[in-house]
């Protein structure tokens, strides 16, 4: 289990659904689904299982993403992990508000080209992602149940 007191302070990695495609996102000190928090093992197992893929395609930037987020804030290294999951099919989201915990609102960051469907994994790996959760890939989302 991810206690209340990670979420809190850490960055943590999670994936979802939407039946179809699959999402990266970064909780920045944000508060997870249930069906993530419970199992900090399947959070680990599919960080390290996709992270690993094989690049497959180019990753679009949101154009509109300095509506959430500065423009000068838009470099390098803030879009590096977004651009690394993009690249291998992900759709990518950052939390809008970092750091506060109950804010439950994402945007999209990056848009893969060729996104990587949820049956081109092995049976393991989204059996994990389908079992999480699923929630309407678009932008922006908001975690609406936590349950």
């Amino acid at each position: 289990m991810i206690t209340e007191t990670e979420q809190f302070t850490l960055d943590i990695e999670w994936f979802f659904t939407d039946g179809n495609f699959i999402a990266f996102v970064t909780s920045a000190g944000g508060r997870l689904p249930n069906a993530i928090s419970k199992s900090k093992e399947n959070v680990e197992t599919l960080a390290n299982y996709l992270g690993d893929l094989p690049i497959i395609c180019e990753a679009a930037i949101n154009p509109n993403l300095s509506r959430f987020i500065k423009k000068k804030d838009i470099d390098d290294q803030y879009l590096y992990d977004y651009i690394h999951f993009g690249m291998r099919g992900f759709y990518t989201y950052d939390k809008t508000t970092p750091g506060n915990f109950a804010d439950d609102n994402f945007h999209l960051v990056t848009i893969p080209k060729t996104p990587l469907k949820l049956n081109d994994l092995p049976s393991e790996i989204k059996a994990i992602i389908h079992t999480n959760t699923t929630f309407e890939i678009g932008e922006p989302f908001k975690v609406a149940s936590f349950g």
